[in-house]
This record gives structure tokens, C-alpha cells and sequence, in this order.
């Protein structure tokens, strides 16, 4: 059996691609044979063929980037000469430029359409790639969500339910370095620390989060990891609301550091607040250090079934300040309870979230007729 994922771009920068990696890599090292096609990251990032730990990644140049998509006409090309080699062909959604690429290419063979998210963009941007969607959906042998929730609840998949599943994704657990973890909570006083992380951009609720702090007791301090447009605003929000010692911003987190960030914190909050947050792998990220998560109840959207709500942590309404402040003190002003919620955060990363469940269930998928 040859593999093929499709879609997106390299080096990794968010969820779907890194999930297409761990993928290629995963399935190499299970013996099925595997590739990953996708355009490179702008047009001064890396292209070309590359082996990489287990498998093989081959990247497309982008010539331009169109409403966030990479338009890297390799793609097609590469496929009408190489579509026949696979026996599958694993496409991530969403990601128009690979659809077109697949559409072109005239392959026969078995496909598999992997739901990551809808593509949410204003009607008049999505409607020249809307027939090629509804092709896809129409041409997948199966479609495979990452939660049960999300694929049940988009209005693209209601009359495709007969061909609907879904594996959660799955990652190498979080492995701190108590040293590390001893320096950091040093650095600030040994008080509870509450961490987030991602790109500070609209969705991400950061506003809310900011807010929050004006409900917490002075024993706690909030730390946001990530970079992005936003940045001076919530900076200026933090000094105009007096929360300079509460709330502090990492900027970006060096890969080596992120391990004892999430040892050291008390809980971990994704603030997040429309279901451009589709599943939060910065959840299971920190369910496998054993830290507790709050997330927040997004409509149509994964987040609050990766979180079990009252095991794993607590999950509150979007938009909600004083929830997720009352929510972030449930769970850590009680040592016991916290302790209780932190076991049963890494029970759950053990049991649905492990980077070899994730490939077992795929292989199961590929396998089955």
C-alpha cells in the first residue's frame, strides 16, 4: 500500500499540517509506504524533496498567496504524472489549492478527505471553490473528522453521515524538565500559573482571557505564548486595566522552553471563540504534561469534547470573563482537586490522544473496503 497526503504547506506553521506530517512519518514507520505533497510556506521557503525522519515530504513552490491559500502550481503537475503510483490518496480539507490539484489530475484510485474544519470565509470568497468541495465530498470513499462533534455538526457533511467518521488526533507527549520547571515558577513567585498559547489573533478569545485576571486573586499570573497581529492591542489593554504584573505576554515560545511552560502551569485555558478553533492541539499538549484544561463550549466546534468537562477540566460559554476566571479557580484553589483533575487529564491524553492511536485508526481506515 502507497499513501499520499495532500494538502496545505511546509515547514509546519498550524494544526492540519502538522497532523499531515505526524502522518507521513507515522505510517512510514508502521511500514506503509508514504509521501506528503504540499506547497512550500511563501515563496522564499523551502521547495523541493526532502526524506524526512520516516517518509518522504515533496514541496511545491508557492507562486502567490490568494485569501490565505498557496497557489503552487506544482501541485497539479506533480499529480497528473504521479496520481497513479498511490493506491490512496489522503487529502486534508481544508485546503483549496489541493483540491484543485486532485481535481485536475485525473486520479482513479481510492481517496480519503480528512475534515479538519469548514473552510470559513465570506460566501463571495468561498463560492468560486464551493463545485470543487462538493466534488470532493461526492469523490471521498470516507470522510474522517478529528471529533465527533465537529463532522456531526457541519452543514457541509449532513447528507454524507453513511460515509462520516472520525480519529482524534494524536501527538508524542509533553515531556518537562523538572529543573526547568523549578526556574520558571521561581521567576514568577510561586504563584498559580495559568498558560496559553497560540496566535494572538480575534478567534483566539485573548481579550476575555486578559479580562479574566481582574477576577483572579493576586496569587495567580496569566502567561500568553504566541505572536501576531494582535499584540499591541492586548498589550495596551493589559496597562490600561492595571494588569501588568497579573498578565504577561511570552511572545513566541522557543520549542525547547514549551515542555516546562506547561510543567510549571497550574491550568491551561483556550480561550477561544467561534469554531475557527476546531479541535485546540495546545489541549492535549498540556493534558499530556498532566495539566488540567479550561476551554470554552464553541458552537459546531470540537474544543469541548477534546476537554471532557468535569474530568479533564471545565468548559464555559465563549466571551465569558468572570466563567473563565470562576472556572480557573475551581480547579486550583483546592490542591486535591486540582491533583484530581490533573490525573485525569493525562488518563484521557493516554487513552484518546496518543500519536500511535492516531496511526493505528488511520491504518484501520486505509485498510478497510
Amino acid at each position: 500500500m502507497k499513501v499520499l497526503q495532500l494538502g496545505k504547506f511546509y515547514p509546519i506553521r498550524g494544526g492540519v499540517e502538522k497532523v499531515m506530517l505526524d502522518l507521513t512519518e507515522g505510517l512510514a514507520g508502521a511500514g506503509v509506504e508514504c509521501d506528503m505533497l504540499c506547497a512550500s510556506f511563501g515563496r522564499r521557503s523551502f521547495a523541493g524533496a526532502q526524506d524526512d525522519r520516516e517518509g518522504r515530504v515533496i514541496v511545491c513552490p508557492t507562486w502567490f498567496t490568494a485569501s490565505g491559500t498557496m497557489i503552487a502550481p506544482r501541485m497539479i503537475s506533480y499529480l497528473r504524472r504521479h496520481a497513479r503510483e498511490y493506491d490512496i490518496i489522503h487529502i486534508h480539507h481544508p485546503d483549496p489549492m489541493a483540491g484543485i490539484a486532485l481535481w485536475i489530475s485525473g486520479y482513479k484510485g481510492r481517496v480519503i478527505l480528512h475534515w479538519h474544519s469548514d473552510i470559513l470565509k465570506p460566501k463571495i470568497l468561498l463560492s468560486p471553490y464551493l463545485p470543487i468541495q462538493r466534488w470532493l465530498i461526492r469523490r471521498a470513499e470516507r470522510i474522517v473528522g478529528t471529533t465527533p462533534t465537529y463532522v456531526k455538526e457541519s452543514p457541509w457533511l449532513t447528507d454524507v453521515q453513511d460515509k462520516v467518521t472520525y480519529v482524534p488526533i494524536g501527538i508524542e507527549p509533553i515531556v518537562p524538565d523538572p529543573a526547568r520547571i523549578k526556574d520558571i515558577q521561581e521567576k514568577y513567585g510561586h504563584r498559580k500559573i495559568v498558560f496559553s498559547l497560540g496566535r494572538l489573533v480575534p478567534y483566539k478569545g485573548y481579550t476575555h482571557l486578559i479580562e479574566a485576571a481582574k477576577y483572579l486573586p493576586e496569587d495567580y499570573v496569566i502567561l500568553i505564548g504566541g505572536t501576531g497581529p494582535l499584540r499591541e492591542i492586548l498589550e495596551t489593554q493589559i496597562k490600561e486595566s492595571g494588569l501588568n504584573q497579573k498578565v504577561k505576554l511570552l511572545g513566541r515560545v522557543e520549542d525547547e522552553d514549551l515542555p516546562s511552560l506547561y510543567g510549571a502551569s497550574s491550568v491551561f485555558v483556550l480561550s477561544s471563540v467561534v469554531k475557527a478553533e476546531a479541535f485546540g492541539i495546545v489541549q492535549i499538549e498540556a493534558m499530556s504534561a498532566g495539566v488540567p484544561v479550561v476551554a470554552t463550549k464553541i458552537p459546531e466546534s470540537g474544543t469541548a469534547w477534546v476537554n471532557e468537562d468535569g474530568f479533564s477540566g471545565l468548559n464555559v460559554e465563549p466571551c465569558d470573563p468572570e466563567g473563565l476566571a470562576r472556572a480557573i479557580r475551581n480547579i486550583c484553589d483546592d490542591d486535591q482537586t486540582r491533583h484530581s483533575y490533573s490525573k485525569n487529564a493525562l488518563a484521557r491524553y493516554e487513552r484518546l490522544f496518543r500519536s500511535e492511536n492516531m496511526i493505528k485508526e488511520i491504518i484501520k481506515l486505509y485498510e478497510s473496503q
